[in-house]
């Protein structure tokens, strides 16, 4: 058996632990193993396919980011291409990736990402190629798991902010608005901010009112509390209002949004006199060293994928069911998508402790 490991869309802490998983699990079996390169585009000539070994991924699995490097742009059935005149045309180049991969040997796929490489496994499906898929996203927004690796990361980093946040608060009787990643699910804004006590958290699921948010804000202050932490995910929006978006995406990407915080931070100064600060948390949350919790959880991943090609499961994702891991349909899984259910205990939970949600 010869397969291949692939990592696409954005970086999360612990895919070098999946990819180390993957390959030791293979090769006790006596199987070869390919990396493709950024994504597919190491199937199509834009990057290189390499082989894999326990010498390769030795020590890997305590590293942020990914040995095989990823790109959330490049789909091989809308790859953009460059034109002389400067435009972009997007062209499918799923046959070639089919070809060069039959070229290469390769019998079976470990796909490692997010919804976007999910919807290009299910596409690959249809041509002929034997995919697996691990889910893969520090926004914790693929159905069917639990929680996926990266997660458990990304909200200690958030946590860690605002923890900071909250002695330099204290210390001028400031606002300190945290914008945090989140684009269409608020869950690292929502675990973090309520494990670090926030004193408000903005989420994509609800649409907020400015003037909630600054009442919240001088009850606090009349209260005797004369800081206040705001968390807010990067895709929240105001009531009537629409997503912050940030200059405009490259071809094959999805809209970028961010710059919330900044809006909300002037507007919550302007209008309650207090002396806000806005920070932007970004890409921080995507990288350093997994926690103990990810690297465990992207080794039972790994191995589970490989688990999955030697009992031929083609066409499903490893999962977190706690406290199993299990198989389910990459269709099934793409039917809905996830967001943070309003009536869970830790909207509840944080609700009954006093934090508001701009609502």
């Amino acid at each position: 058996m010869r397969i291949a490991l692939s990592t696409g869309g954005g970086d999360a802490p612990g895919l070098n632990a999946v990819i180390r998983a993957a390959v030791l699990s293979a090769r006790t079996r006596g199987w070869d193993v390919l990396g493709i390169k950024r994504g597919f585009s190491g199937l199509l000539g834009e990057d290189e396919v390499i082989k894999l070994t326990a010498e390769t991924v030795k020590g890997i699995g305590s590293l942020g980011g990914t040995i095989l490097r990823t790109t959330n742009r490049g789909s091989p059935f809308a790859y953009p291409i460059q034109q002389p005149d400067g435009s972009w045309l997007e062209i499918d180049r799923s046959d070639e990736l089919v070809e060069n991969a039959r070229n290469l040997g390769i019998e079976a796929i470990i796909s490692i990402g997010g919804d976007g490489s999910l919807k290009i496994a299910s596409q690959l499906q249809t041509k002929g190629m034997r995919i697996i898929c691990v889910p893969k996203t520090i926004d914790n927004d693929v159905a069917g798991t639990v929680t996926t690796f990266g997660f458990d990361t990304a909200v200690n980093t958030a946590m860690e902010a605002i923890d900071k946040l909250h002695t330099t608060a204290e210390s001028h009787d400031r606002v300190m608005v945290l914008e945090v990643m989140g684009r269409d699910a608020g869950f690292i804004a929502l675990h973090a901010g309520v494990a670090g006590a926030a004193n408000v958290i903005l989420i994509p699921e609800i649409a907020w009112d400015i003037d909630v948010i600054c009442e919240k804000i001088m009850d606090n202050h009349e209260a005797g509390q004369l800081s206040s932490i705001v968390v807010v995910a990067e895709g929240s929006k105001p009531k009537g209002g629409t997503q912050s978006i940030i200059g405009e995406s490259l071809p094959g990407q999805e809209r970028r949004v961010g710059g919330i915080a900044e809006r909300l931070g002037y507007e919550i100064q302007r209008r309650t006199g207090k002396e806000t600060r806005s920070i932007v948390l970004g890409h921080l949350q995507r990288g350093g060293s997994p926690t103990g919790y990810d690297r465990l959880l992207a080794t039972r991943f790994g191995a589970a994928a490989v688990q999955a090609v030697a009992e031929k499961r083609w066409g499903t994702m490893v999962a977190l069911q706690s406290p199993n891991i299990v198989y389910l349909p990459i269709e099934e899984v793409l039917r809905e998508t996830k967001r943070v259910d309003l009536n869970h205990d830790v909207v509840q939970a944080a609700r009954m402790t006093g934090i508001s949600f701009g609502d």
